[in-house]
């Protein structure tokens, strides 16, 4: 039996591209509705201008490390009344280097990317969430932010820092009926991955296919996963069928053995 998710609404941030429209598509085609925020005017611009997304996706750009931003984007959407889940998707890479070597500016804009956002989207969803039937909040970790990742301590040190807000979060919004998770993607396939692939090789002086066979050769079924792998997760923690699952930390990875 398929999955309805008819009359529901969602807010996705950093969701222009990638995963964060992979899990839209996901919700439209269920009969849901999706709000969704990017950083990249090109990127709204084009998803608004698509037909097939007409009244199902209204896309806004918004930059997520800005509270001032994220606060007043959330006093355009409280008009909604309520909101059935809200997925953290927004996340960068972040430097790839040796700490000592890693620039101060650059550490700090990607612990407020990858774990400030997700405390401004959350702390002004949660009215919103209140309102509804059992909703969920989905926030986007990694397996580094499970097993450390040397060249990418930023990264690694918010990835970590997600675990323990979604495990906080859980203990305390679920009273209201609220289910907080995590996914943590391992190495997913696509034009930000092969920039990780080569920003690696650049720095030990390796070729780029020998690091990619290495970031393979530490999962169990030797492959990198799909944006399609993260959605189906995600769409499965947004629906009745995960109403009962909580502070979970669950890796979409083919098994991740180490990550050095």
């Amino acid at each position: 039996m398929s999955i309805s998710l008819k009359k529901k609404k969602y807010i996705i941030s950093a969701a222009g591209d990638g995963i964060g429209f992979e899990i839209s598509k996901k919700i439209i085609n269920a009969g849901g509705k999706v709000f969704l925020t990017d950083k990249d005017p090109k990127k709204i611009e084009k998803i608004n201008k698509n037909k097939n997304f007409r009244n199902k996706i209204f896309a806004e750009c918004i930059d997520c490390t800005d509270a001032k931003e994220v606060r007043n984007y959330f006093n355009k959407i409280k008009s909604q009344k309520k909101i059935n889940g809200l997925i953290n998707n927004i996340g960068i890479a972040g430097p790839t280097e040796y700490i000592e070597n890693i620039n101060i500016d650059e550490w700090k804009n990607t612990i407020n990317t990858n774990l400030n956002s997700h405390f401004y989207y959350t702390k002004f969803a949660i009215p919103l969430l209140k309102k509804s039937t059992k909703a969920s909040i989905i926030n986007l970790s990694s397996t580094a932010g499970i097993f450390g990742f040397a060249q990418r301590t930023p990264y690694t040190a918010s990835k970590w820092a997600i675990i323990g807000l979604t495990k906080t979060l859980a203990m305390e919004l679920g009273k209201y009926k609220i289910r907080v998770n995590a996914i943590c993607p391992g190495s997913v396939e696509g034009d930000r991955m092969e920039r990780v692939v080569n920003a690696k090789a650049k720095l030990t002086k390796t070729n780029p296919k020998n690091v990619k066979k290495e970031f393979e050769s530490m999962v169990s079924l030797g492959t990198f996963v799909t944006k399609e792998d993260i959605a189906s997760m995600a769409f499965f923690l947004l629906s009745k069928d995960s109403e009962n699952i909580s502070g979970q930390i669950i890796s979409v990875d083919g098994n991740t053995e180490r990550m050095n």
